[in-house]
């Protein structure tokens, strides 16, 4: 089983592909159980006041690549989740928003997480969820030391480029919307800086798979990878295939 880390948006002609294989392996993971019926995939949002919408929305998406039974847990920011909200499921579908808020949510189930992950039960980031499922997360910000690094717009309320410990299903640091909000300049910043040790920028409709075979991009965009060198930094790309 793979974590699927998606880097955010919507179109109207999103490729599903982008969900496809995730799909395809809670249902492996499902019929392994010999369990009767669609896969039941956990849903869960942290949302300030629209959490059944975005929930829809994913859901909506994610449908396009095969039959499923959602079960879905909407959380409002401050609101702590449970281990209830991954019981009895075959994949696990974290949405978008405030980054940070999803990091103070679910902190408490990150190691139920990191049980299933490891157990077979394939993981899936939209944006946010794909951000903190880093070991080292960058949750968001601007500047480094005060100087601009990248847009404000995606500074996700912080100021200061802000790096914390997240699920930790891979040991490289993940950013989002990559070209769309240029928060590719924040992770080669980010790296320079030695906040994290380099990683990936996703950019909107595309994923990247981690599994255990070879690395896959699939969707719209490219994927960013950004590596520290003796002389600096190296950023090159994986364009989806």
């Amino acid at each position: 089983m793979s974590v699927h880390l998606v880097g955010g948006g919507w179109s109207e002609s999103l490729n599903p592909a982008v969900y496809e294989l995730f799909i395809a392996e809670a249902a492996a993971r499902a019929a392994a159980e010999s369990f009767e019926g669609e896969p039941r995939i956990a849903v869960i949002v942290v949302r300030d006041g629209d959490a059944a919408d975005h929930a829809a929305k994913l859901i909506e998406a994610a449908s396009g690549a095969g039959a499923f039974e959602p079960v879905i847990t909407g959380l409002t920011h401050g609101d702590v989740a449970t281990t209830a909200a991954l019981a009895e499921v075959h994949g696990i579908l974290i949405g978008g928003g405030l980054t940070p808020a999803y990091l103070e949510s679910l902190s408490p189930v990150f190691g139920e997480i990191r049980r299933l992950v490891a157990s077979g039960t394939p993981y899936l980031g939209f944006s946010a969820g794909s951000s903190i499922a880093a070991e080292r997360a960058i949750v968001g910000g601007w500047r480094i030391g005060g100087v601009e690094v990248s847009p404000k717009a995606g500074s996700e309320d912080l100021d200061e480029v802000t790096v914390k410990n997240g699920i930790g299903l891979l040991d490289i640091s993940v950013d989002v919307h990559a070209v769309q909000w240029g928060s590719l300049s924040r992770l080669i910043a980010a790296t320079e800086a030695g906040l994290v040790d380099g990683g990936v920028a996703i950019d909107e409709n595309t994923a990247f798979v981690v599994g255990e075979g070879a690395l896959r991009v699939v969707g719209a965009g490219s994927v960013w990878q950004v590596l520290s060198t003796d002389g600096g930094v190296r950023v090159s790309s994986l364009a989806a295939g």
